[in-house]
């Protein structure tokens, strides 16, 4: 089952702490991202659910799916 709120909240939802802290999750940048991972990978919880999700669409090369969504 897909939940589409989960891509909206990515271009809407700030990262809360760190180096990008008060950029859109959607934006931050998938060197960021696989430092988590290097760190022993992304928080617990929803923020580390929706930081995993980015990185997938931006490793694969599917930003332009949140191109829409962020016009919502």
């Amino acid at each position: 089952m897909h939940n589409p709120e989960i891509l909206l909240e990515l271009v809407k939802v700030k990262m809360p702490f760190g180096k990008y802290e008060g950029r859109i999750l959607a934006d931050l940048p998938v060197s960021y991202l696989e430092w988590f991972l290097r760190k022993g990978g992304f928080p617990p919880g929803k923020l580390g659910m929706q930081l995993a999700t980015v990185y997938e669409i931006k490793s694969n090369g599917l930003d332009y799916l949140l191109e829409p969504l962020r016009k919502m």
